[in-house]
């Protein structure tokens, strides 16, 4: 005798089917993240093909010349000649100062809230770190033009002037005076330092209280000191987010717009001086996108936005490799 099967209708199994699919709440979740991954991936690439086709005029009349110096590093709007190398020089000389002075200083606040700070302090402090973080770059810009610029950037131009700026081989990254203003390449490197160590602060505090505490009992166990655990055990195991939180810092650096604007003078100069005014990429795109007059000075801005867009893609890619390396090198020694 044959048991008898129910049949259901096509609506009754579409429902069943949905509703053993919802039993399973791994794969709507599973689906909705790979979606949201995708449509990442796909903003970044849209972004990307963006400026390449709207910057391809600047591309075509100056080709590799536009990123290099040459003997006409100008940027003349009037006269249709543009060359971007003293743009890209003021970014990356800016940002090496930023991260040069930041990297020290946020890594010393992160230790001594993880490690060294009393408890009743330690709550308060860290609030005060991350409000930093979230001060409009404004006003830091006016903080800087009115306060910081007169009353330290200019005495500090003028030291490294009279001392490096004497020495051969330095000479020429302090060549002077730096302006009465203070406004400078200078100024914007010490603008944005102060502006990322609260983002280095922060992750790298975050990252050494996520180390677990048998790490410090073991090494003090051993008879080491509190600085001997902090350089020799908690630093190295948490290399790969400080890391992180430097290369977060870093791309702030490289992409902030309004104080460095401020602060830096907005000049073109082929020099290399960090004592004499200049620009970044991201402040002559602020400064005269709306500005822009002729199609070739709009194409030669978006190729600028283009520059900056590789280069913070490729700063990524490689941050990431570098962190996957130290994180694969630390397991293998933790096995070992």
């Amino acid at each position: 005798m044959q048991k008898s099967e129910t049949k259901l209708s096509p609506k009754n199994q579409r429902m069943a089917r949905l509703r053993q699919l919802f039993q399973h709440g791994d794969r709507p979740w599973q689906g909705l993240i790979i979606s949201m991954s995708i449509l990442v991936l796909a903003i970044m690439i849209a972004i990307g093909w963006m400026l390449w086709q709207q910057s391809s005029s600047g591309r075509t009349t100056f080709g590799w010349s536009f990123l290099t110096p040459t003997n006409d590093t100008s940027w003349d709007p009037v006269g249709n000649n543009f060359n971007s190398w003293p743009m890209i020089y003021g970014t990356l000389i800016t940002s090496l100062v930023a991260i040069i002075l930041a990297l020290p200083l946020g890594l010393g606040v992160a230790i001594f809230l993880a490690e060294l700070c009393p408890n009743w302090l330690r709550i308060p402090l860290g609030l005060m770190v991350e409000l930093l973080a979230a001060i409009p770059s404004v006003v830091y810009g006016l903080w800087g033009i009115f306060i910081f610029l007169p009353a330290l950037v200019t005495p500090i131009g003028t030291f490294f002037q009279n001392s490096l700026g004497q020495i051969p081989g330095l000479n020429i990254f302090f060549v002077g005076p730096i302006p009465v203003s203070g406004a400078s390449r200078l100024a914007a490197g010490l603008i944005l330092a102060i502006m990322i160590v609260p983002t280095i602060a922060a992750v790298s505090r975050d990252v050494f209280m996520a180390i677990p505490g048998s790490q410090r009992e073991a090494s003090l166990a051993l008879g080491a000191t509190q600085w001997e655990t902090i350089s020799k055990v908690i630093i190295p195991y948490g290399l790969s987010g400080i890391l992180g939180a430097v290369i977060l810092g870093l791309g702030r650096a490289l992409g902030e717009t309004m104080a460095v604007t401020m602060v830096i003078g907005n000049s073109i100069e082929g020099t290399l001086s960090l004592l004499k005014p200049g620009y970044t990429m991201s402040s002559i795109i602020a400064n005269e996108f709306a500005e822009a007059v002729t199609p070739l000075h709009t194409s030669v801005l978006i190729e600028v936005g283009f520059i900056l867009f590789i280069m913070t893609l490729i700063l990524n890619v490689a941050a990431r490799l570098l962190v996957w390396r130290v994180a694969r090198r630390t397991t293998h020694e933790a096995r070992a």
